[in-house]
């Protein structure tokens, strides 16, 4: 057995250890690459798995620092609100207005995006316009 096992009492809990943080310089890296992956799996895609891999990086880095969190959660309300007009797009498309709406909520995401990635990369917080923040 080795020394950590026979330390603790039988039966008690584990707790997993906190995240540890990351400098500021890898902070702005990632709080780029929280938009850039999502941007690229937009274009990708055509607009299905931004989503994916704008909560993947929220859920890995969320802790590791306020400004990747902020970035990360800005991504994800951005992938979010383009996922809610694409589907409400499809519907509309009964009524030929989906064809218009799709496109847009596209080009929104990407320029958003972009924006966020720039403004990231600059180490500037920022909130993207017309998005709701469902994530925070």
């Amino acid at each position: 057995m080795n020394d950590q096992a026979q330390q603790l009492p039988q039966g008690s809990p584990v707790t997993p250890a906190a995240p540890r943080p990351i400098d500021p310089s890898a902070e702005r890296g990632w709080g780029t690459i929280t938009h850039v992956v999502p941007l690229v799996a937009t274009v990708a895609s055509v607009g299905t798995l931004g989503f994916v891999g704008s909560l993947v990086i929220y859920l890995l880095y969320k802790d590791r620092g306020p400004f990747v969190r902020a970035n990360a959660a800005n991504s994800l309300n951005i992938q979010i609100t383009t996922g809610i007009v694409l589907l409400l797009s499809f519907p509309l498309m009964l009524m030929l207005v989906g064809f218009l709406t799709y496109p847009l909520a596209l080009v929104y995401a990407v320029v958003m995006h972009v924006i966020g990635a720039i403004k990231a990369n600059n180490g500037e917080w920022w909130n993207p316009p017309l998005t709701p923040r469902f994530v925070r």
